[in-house]
């Protein structure tokens, strides 16, 4: 039976528990914030019983106090089970910087009620967490933490690099007479490229096989364009991954997303594989073309 990764992730409100739990969406976990106390016995089973979900992040606060007087308990038995590999994540600040995050926002604090202080509730939070901060297998302050730090130390700590690849690219060609994608980080107009629409033979085919592929690169023109393409993404990945993006989507477009956007994106998501870059190739308007303008 494959191995269960459970996260516990919990700490002082306002210490960054939501951008803990995005980062660990990101990596593959299933994430639950504040579930009901009594049902996680019952979700556990399920999740046992599938055997689907093997990498599962619990957001534990005090808006589920009952949790808290069982949490440590909970966490004890899951830790004797075999297959189950549990750790605790606690989030902390210092109480100046969580009241003046609250102040911020405006939100409310969940132990102070009308009229209350609003650091007697944050050092009264801090005296409830104690024990649950003692067996944390990891404690990060977020004192002088941006948001983009605590998702790299997250990451860092919790990155399986036998399995997990986090950063994902997806390589797209499209057709411009579609509309440029929505979703596109990064569009490329190849529509100065030699044409195989007007190749009687070629028209019919697309840049998956391998007479248009050929003719869309059988030119110094085609060769040096691609070259420094190849190149110029080559340096820029990194720069979306050190912004924390979890993804990256290309989009490659010629004119009706048949011949010469095929072909280079397809070109261009293997030279990227190759690079150990997670990729995936797409060609949304390819079946759209067959009898349009490429």
């Amino acid at each position: 039976m494959e191995e269960t990764k459970l996260v516990v992730v919990t700490g002082m409100s306002g210490a960054g528990k939501t951008v803990a739990m995005r980062a660990l969406e990101d990596m593959g976990y299933f994430c639950i914030d504040n579930m009901p106390p009594a049902l996680f016995s019952k979700f556990w089973e399920l999740v046992q019983e599938s055997g689907k979900v093997d990498k599962i992040a619990l957001v534990v606060d005090l808006r589920s106090r009952g949790f808290y007087e069982r949490i440590v308990s909970m966490i004890s038995e899951l830790r004797s089970e075999e297959n189950v590999e549990t750790r605790i994540m606690f989030l902390d600040a210092s109480d100046e910087e969580l009241v003046a995050r609250y102040k911020e926002t405006r939100r409310a604090h969940p132990l102070v009620t009308d009229g209350g202080r609003l650091l007697d509730g944050v050092k009264k939070e801090r005296q409830m967490l104690e024990e649950i901060k003692r067996s944390a297998d990891l404690i990060i302050d977020t004192t002088d933490t941006n948001t983009r730090q605590l998702r790299e130390k997250i990451i860092d700590y919790f990155k399986d690099n036998d399995k997990d690849t986090l950063f994902r690219i997806e390589v797209m060609s499209f057709g411009f007479k579609y509309g440029i994608p929505i979703d596109a980080d990064n569009v490329v107009d190849v529509r100065f490229l030699p044409n195989p629409f007007y190749i009687p033979e070629l028209k019919p085919l697309s840049g998956l096989d391998e007479p248009v592929a050929d003719y869309v690169f059988d030119s110094d023109e085609s060769q040096n364009f691609y070259k420094q393409y190849l190149e110029l993404m080559k340096s820029i990945i990194p720069g979306y991954q050190k912004e924390g993006k979890s993804s990256l989507t290309i989009a490659v477009g010629c004119t009706g997303g048949q011949h010469r956007s095929v072909a280079i994106a397809e070109k261009l998501g293997h030279d990227l594989r190759a690079e150990n870059y997670k990729v995936e190739i797409s060609h949304r308007d390819r079946e759209k073309s067959q009898f349009g303008g490429n």
